[in-house]
């Protein structure tokens, strides 16, 4: 640990020697920017230092990389100089340790070939086939009020939205509805993600990182108990997959394995795909025609709910996501930290040294989004708009070898719950309602994002 201490020093005052940037407050450095303002803060930087800046942040010295050619170099990682362990477990390793996201190369490479099967087509098929009578329950118990008739109280997207998915994770990749124990679990991942972005990183009463601890062990109770009898009485839902998977060798993961993977996936089943859902809510409102539009090609398809086989002919709801995912991607930082000295686009890099690269950031670059204030589906409709893009200018799901194992999983989802909420609701914001976005978890509106949601008569599609 001592020498992991000096060794970190040591890269801190090379790169303050040979880089641009900034140390910030005293103490603080740049953290409370990091928390509150990082995409306005990165793209300062960027245009004031270019597209690689040191900043202090969290007691560290931190390389900020800018822009498509590093996100490839990072991501891609083909000199192997990029460790995701020791990127992601300064932040979320306490509460989400070993899971898939956290694991790297040769170990990355087993665990995720294990559970590639979980998302391939005949999985998700049956996935969409339970998603269906789960969204179907979970509307119901949304307002009733008929457009035009009554004063509707304002309906708060995000929590509804949170509640939707959790049931959807909870029978999808559990096999159970939680009932009770819902609200328990739901807090739980909330309180995980929230702890990986304390100021204050020890377990003191009433801090975020002692909630956070409490919440892991609370997880780590609800699917240890369960393990034993998923692997006696297997079932078609990713729980069972996972107590059941075997390599070639015939090994298969522990206890410990299956619920640490358990606990990332599920958070990030429902959370990434609740950040998508609000992003979308938002831009739909804010834009009404396109509201409009998506409800008459959900209306063509003349089904109260989406088979697998109808989710291609989607294509609307497909640009108009690919497009609130460029503006308002699930998460907003990647880091990681060198396990050896490399070089980025002409600057140095000692070993270990904390690496951040930025999908958000690189979302909003003027060179290769004109515009990038401006929603704008029609971006991800015109195939040659499409080649013309640099592979990495787009990276709301990461890439390389860590890319979202869950994407066409997320991608399905979030299809198969806004195609009946379009066809039984219509939803607005006042016309000067700008989404405040909280950075201190994952990306989410601050406010719950209020509208006035108002039920559809759509006979027999309701």
């Amino acid at each position: 640990m001592i020498f992991d201490f000096i060794q970190s020093q040591n890269a801190g005052r090379h790169l303050k020697a040979t880089l641009p940037g900034e140390p910030g407050l005293p103490l603080l450095g740049h953290s409370l920017d990091f928390l509150y303002r990082p995409v306005k803060t990165a793209l300062r930087f960027e245009r004031k230092h270019g597209p690689v800046f040191w900043l202090n942040i969290f007691g560290m010295t931190a390389v900020v990389l800018i822009g498509p050619e590093a996100n490839k170099q990072v991501l891609l990682d083909r000199e192997k100089a990029f460790s995701n362990s020791r990127g992601w477990d300064f932040f979320i390793g306490a509460f989400f340790k070993r899971g898939i996201m956290l694991l790297d190369f040769d170990e990355h490479r087993f665990h995720r070939g294990i559970m590639q099967a979980a998302f391939k087509k005949q999985a998700l098929l049956k996935y969409v086939e339970r998603m269906n009578p789960v969204i179907e329950y979970s509307l119901q118990q949304w307002p009733d009020t008929p457009v035009n008739k009554g004063q509707q109280t304002a309906f708060r997207v995000l929590p509804n939205i949170k509640q939707l998915t959790l049931n959807i994770a909870t029978e999808v990749f559990m096999g159970e509805q939680l009932g009770p124990e819902a609200d328990k679990v739901n807090q739980a991942f909330v309180n995980c993600v929230l702890g990986g972005t304390a100021l204050i990183r020890y377990s003191i009463p009433g801090g975020r990182w002692r909630r956070g601890l409490k919440a892991r062990k609370t997880l780590e109770s609800f699917f240890g108990c369960r393990v034993a009898e998923r692997r006696r009485r297997p079932g078609p839902d990713l729980f069972s997959q996972l107590c059941q998977a075997v390599d070639d060798n015939g090994k298969r993961f522990s206890e410990e394995d299956v619920v640490n993977h358990m606990i990332f996936l599920m958070m990030a089943a429902h959370d990434t795909s609740t950040i998508t859902l609000c992003a979308l809510f938002y831009y739909l409102a804010k834009h009404p025609h396109w509201q409009q539009a998506l409800r008459i090609e959900s209306e063509n398809l003349a089904k109260s709910a989406v088979e697998y086989e109808d989710l291609d002919k989607l294509t609307g709801i497909e640009m108009v996501m690919k497009e609130a995912l460029r503006m308002m991607p699930p998460v907003h930082g990647i880091p990681r930290r060198t396990v050896k000295t490399v070089e980025v686009n002409g600057s140095i890099i000692p070993a270990d040294t904390f690496v951040i690269i930025s999908p958000y950031v690189t979302h909003y670059l003027e060179q290769y989004w004109p515009d990038p204030e401006r929603f704008d589906p029609e971006r991800f409709s015109d195939p040659k708009r499409k080649t013309q893009q640099q592979p990495y200018q787009y990276i709301p799901f990461g890439g390389g070898a860590h890319k979202c194992i869950g994407l066409h999983f997320a991608e399905l989802q979030v299809k198969t719950i806004l195609h009946p909420i379009l066809l039984n609701y219509r939803w607005q914001i006042p016309d000067d309602y700008v989404l405040p976005i909280n950075f201190t978890t994952l990306p989410n509106p601050a406010d719950g994002l209020p509208v006035k949601l108002s039920r559809l008569n759509r006979g027999s599609l309701t």
